[in-house]
């Protein structure tokens, strides 16, 4: 997993409802866990774009329901700034469900634009993408 060129500010809470943008069966997940993050004692966990983060299903196909899913976000409502001094927000929160943790995404197709900081991140996601931002 490689750093950010940007200074992507947190926006997704833990317990938060976020959009799934392929087509992998899920609509809606409920995000519980963000991997790899550290945080202040007492504080909740939030994701931004890029993050890896594990949720449930609310959402989906009858298979795909009720099942824990890993995923990373590629879209986010808080704007955050670029090393170039832009300021980057999309119209809703998204994310991409993985088959495994090495970031093969389960589908096959992605519906949206996708964050530029998360393809960086995610190498496989730029395979698939079809609108990167």
């Amino acid at each position: 997993m490689k750093a950010l060129s940007a200074n992507v500010t947190r926006g997704i809470p833990v317990g938060a409802n976020v959009d799934v943008c392929d087509n992998s069966g899920a609509k809606k997940v409920r995000i519980f866990n963000v991997r790899r993050y550290k945080n202040i004692k007492g504080a909740l966990p939030k994701g931004g774009i890029g993050d890896f983060v594990m949720g449930s299903v609310v959402s989906g196909r009858p298979d795909v329901r009720k099942k824990v899913v890993i995923g990373v976000i590629v879209r986010q409502k808080k704007e955050y700034k670029r090393a170039d001094g832009t300021r980057i927000k999309f119209e809703d929160n998204a994310m991409i469900v993985f088959k495994d943790d090495k970031g093969n995404p389960k589908g096959t197709i992605f519906k949206g634009p996708i964050a530029k900081e998360a393809v960086e991140r995610w190498p496989a996601l730029a395979k698939i993408a079809s609108i990167v931002v």
